[in-house]
């Protein structure tokens, strides 16, 4: 609730509520809030085994929605990854996280004992590939990358073996080159290029980085004020209320302002941790983990990339930043947590 309510101040700035710009972003992310919170308290209701007992009607309406998206989707920044409801755009990929997390939950702890076997590695492997494939068609990396860094964290507390991290990162590193001469799209490495050195393109694709970091810094330590960010009122923040939205928080509200949006943040995957270890099964803990690594994926490059320390990508700011689909899926997450 602190999050979002922080959030919504940003996105009122953001888009220049307080200088007669229009109330409609506000609303919208208030409704999405009211509706987030009453599926999470309907979540609560149920038992959540019984979403294991559906876990494989779950995974198969997962890869339905992705292949409806691609089929009848419509493309935004690059991306063919929403469905266009005329009022409001929908990201299915949103919903399918929660799915995914539950269906591969249920996987893990049906093959808790065999997982380090071949078999296990490769069921595992395979169970993986069509939801993250069809992810990659969308042309959504971001989404993508969230995918990999849970389903890591979950096989990680599921006793995966050593052996197989330290071959899968090894693989990463030896197909990197394959990755960059033959299946990254020219704007997708000049993207990881201008991360490495913003100051390539101080005007074109470097101009996102350079600016938001002049604004964070220009923050200082008590911030500029709410409403009073010269870098977001005059509009050289891009995309400043959706996923620059700490670039905002950083000017207005300075260090003070980012280090408790920061503290929520821990608190909240440190509680996330907690219920895992506490968890009653294997299903609701590897549940738990799950949440918790998508919260701190999209948090770690989120604000990594709003101060230069990860490359730009369309990764929201959990509960902060404007957009109804991100926000309805965390609050489900965390109702089910």
């Amino acid at each position: 609730i602190l999050l979002f309510i922080i959030g919504l101040v940003a996105i009122s700035s953001a888009t220049g509520v307080a200088h007669g710009g229009s109330l409609r972003h506000v609303k919208i992310q208030s409704v999405a809030f009211l509706l987030g919170t009453i599926a999470m308290i309907i979540t609560l209701f149920f038992d959540y085994n019984t979403f294991g007992e559906l876990s494989k009607v779950i995974y198969i309406v997962s890869i339905l929605l992705l292949v409806a998206v691609l089929i009848f989707g419509v493309e935004v920044k690059g991306s063919k990854s929403w469905f266009d409801l005329k009022v409001v755009n929908f990201q299915p990929s949103e919903l399918v996280k929660i799915g995914f997390i539950i269906s591969f939950a249920k996987f893990l702890e049906k093959r808790e004992e065999n997982l380090n076997s071949l078999k296990g590695v490769l069921s595992a492997v395979l169970y993986i590939i069509p939801i993250v494939g069809l992810i990659i068609l969308q042309n959504d990396f971001g989404t993508a990358l969230v995918f990999i860094f849970f389903i890591a964290f979950m096989l990680f507390a599921a006793g995966i073996s050593y052996k197989y991290v330290v071959g899968a990162i090894v693989l990463g590193i030896l197909s990197f080159p394959l990755l960059w001469y033959y299946v990254f799209e020219d704007y997708q490495r000049k993207r990881i290029l201008v991360f490495l050195n913003p100051e390539m393109e101080p005007l074109g694709r470097g101009y996102h980085v350079i600016q938001s970091k002049i604004a964070v810094g220009s923050g200082q330590f008590w911030g500029k004020g709410l409403y009073q960010g010269t870098q977001n009122n005059l509009g050289f923040i891009p995309e400043r209320h959706t996923d620059f939205i700490f670039s905002v928080i950083g000017e207005e509200m300075g260090l003070v302002g980012s280090l408790a949006v920061i503290l929520l943040f821990m608190l909240l995957l440190m509680r996330c941790i907690y219920i895992a270890n506490i968890s009653k099964d294997s299903f609701g803990k590897y549940i738990c983990v799950g949440v918790m690594a998508m919260f701190l994926f999209h948090v770690l490059e989120n604000i990594g990339m709003t101060i230069g320390m990860m490359p730009v990508t369309g990764i929201p700011l959990p509960f902060v930043s404007y957009g109804g689909s991100s926000l309805l899926t965390n609050l489900i997450a965390v109702g089910l947590v």
